[in-house]
């Protein structure tokens, strides 16, 4: 990582910008793409790190092309010869999502949404006009096989792990009419393939885009979908159809010409369906698959989304055999299958999470059984080594941000939480009172705590359970730093 940081440090200066203060990389996304900020002065601005060239090269073209065309996504500032790094401008750090979950579903929310969905038509309508398709990362258009290949993704990754009986060839007969049936639409400009709140950065209360590389011809309506329809957002179906509303009115300002919304929006719906479904194979893949447990706790969420929008929307295709095997796989029960168990004010579980030093002891555990689990924190580089972190704790911001960008922490935590899951909840259904959790590092201060933090905020945010937190060694917490010892022979 450092040999990254140091050519990151080389190309800044090449494009004619002093010694960076400091490059930070920054928690790592679901892609494999590596990002860092580069402080510089007053300045900010955003390195990516991607050996995936073709997606480099993409991500720029398509950056320019935009920004030539006056559009609201971040400048290249500039790019490595073999393309696997990039630098561009620093939107900021508030996302859509950031600024629903601060401000909530308000009058300024929903004028984002809007900002949103205005500068969305002006990038698909004008930054399609004499793009050339030919970068994209995959498939030109988002035609019948990819559309397929959303469907299929759907059914290896999340509709095949549930074992249910179903028809396979009258599956794959009506994923090929849907498929058909959404290829015949009119309004096929540049599509993003993954418009969500989370790529929508907020500056000044203007809106601009990010993580477009995906992006190939398609139909205009996916993009909508994606954002309205995002699980996370949780917008009521007053917002959803007013926005579609409003968005309709753009897209007919931008095309000088009527829509035809009946049949404009019955495509919508059917590509809201294709949408969700991708999305359910996505957490299907990480969750299911690659075990990681923020995607496993978003399915019980997706799966409610589509519950409902099976339930009220219609797509202007009969498909029997998916039709019927969707209303199995959003039942209630199966639902159950994916919401954790949750505790109740009556539930008598209370779990202890420690922080501690070695050098004390482990805690030890008075219940009546003893016990429970001790986990080493001491594998993770730490960052009481370092002067500047010496007399912070694990609850400071930048020990957090050391751990989680330059540590293995953030995969130390999830493979302890797939261990600790299981316990907690069989604890809950067999209606036990006591479990411990334990975390040691050399002082107890930094590793130790930031895991202990972390784990009861996992635990109250998943089980509803009675967490108590203690710091068992913050008595012995470096406050502050020895003073300097004078040279040798003193001061003459």
């Amino acid at each position: 990582m450092e040999v990254v940081i140091e050519a990151i440090g080389k190309l800044f200066e090449s494009i004619g910008n002093p010694k960076p203060d400091r490059i930070e990389k920054l928690p790592q996304s679901g892609s494999d793409r590596i990002y860092f900020r580069i402080y510089s002065r007053e300045n900010t601005f955003i390195a990516t790190y991607n050996i995936n060239k073709k997606e480099t090269q993409t991500f720029v073209y398509f950056s320019r092309h935009f920004i030539n065309a006056g559009l609201p996504v971040p400048a290249i500032l500039g790019v490595n010869e073999d393309d696997t790094i990039y630098i561009q401008q620093d939107l900021g750090t508030d996302s859509l999502l950031n600024k629903l979950e601060e401000k909530g579903h308000g009058e300024y929310v929903y004028e984002l949404f809007q900002k949103s969905l205005a500068a969305l038509a002006r990038v698909q309508i004008l930054g399609d006009k004499d793009l050339n398709y030919d970068w994209c990362l995959t498939a030109k258009e988002f035609g019948k096989q990819a559309i397929m290949s959303d469907l299929l993704y759907f059914k290896y990754y999340f509709l095949d792990t549930l074992q249910l009986p179903y028809d396979k060839q009258a599956m794959l007969d009506d994923f090929d009419a849907l498929s058909t049936y959404l290829t015949r639409t009119e309004y096929k400009y540049f599509m993003f393939r993954d418009f969500q709140s989370r790529n929508i950065i907020v500056k000044n209360d203007e809106v601009n885009f990010i993580d477009y590389q995906g992006g190939m011809k398609g139909a205009l309506q996916y993009d909508v979908a994606s954002l309205l329809w995002q699980a996370k957002a949780e917008l009521s179906e007053d917002w959803k159809n007013s926005l579609l509303e409003f968005y309709m009115d753009r897209i007919e300002d931008l095309l000088g010409k009527p829509v035809d919304r009946i049949t404009f929006v019955s495509q919508y719906n059917g590509y809201v369906l294709i949408r969700l479904l991708q999305v359910m194979g996505a957490y299907g893949f990480r969750g299911l698959f690659e075990r990681k447990a923020h995607f496993l706790a978003s399915i019980p969420l997706a799966l409610r989304n589509l519950q409902f929008f099976i339930e009220h929307k219609r797509i202007g295709i009969v498909t029997p055999e998916f039709d019927r095997v969707l209303r199995l796989v959003v039942a209630d029960d199966m639902i159950k299958r994916f919401q954790p168990t949750q505790a109740n004010e009556e539930t008598p579980l209370v779990i202890e999470v420690n922080s501690f030093s070695y050098r004390k002891g482990i805690p030890a555990d008075p219940s009546e059984n003893g016990g429970g689990f001790v986990f080493d924190m001491r594998a993770i580089l730490n960052p009481g080594r370092f002067d500047e972190y010496k007399t912070l704790t694990g609850n400071d911001k930048s020990v957090k941000d050391f751990l989680e960008q330059r540590t293995k922490m953030n995969e130390f935590l999830n493979s302890v939480w797939d261990l600790i899951d299981i316990s907690v909840e069989t604890y809950l259904q067999r209606g036990f009172s006591h479990l411990m959790i334990n975390f040691g590092c050399t002082g107890g201060q930094h590793r130790s705590v930031y895991a202990a933090e972390q784990t009861a905020r996992h635990l109250r945010n998943k089980y509803k359970v009675k967490v108590k937190l203690a710091h068992t060694n913050s008595a012995n917490w470096v406050r502050e730093l020895p003073a300097p010892q004078p040279p040798e022979g003193g001061v003459k």
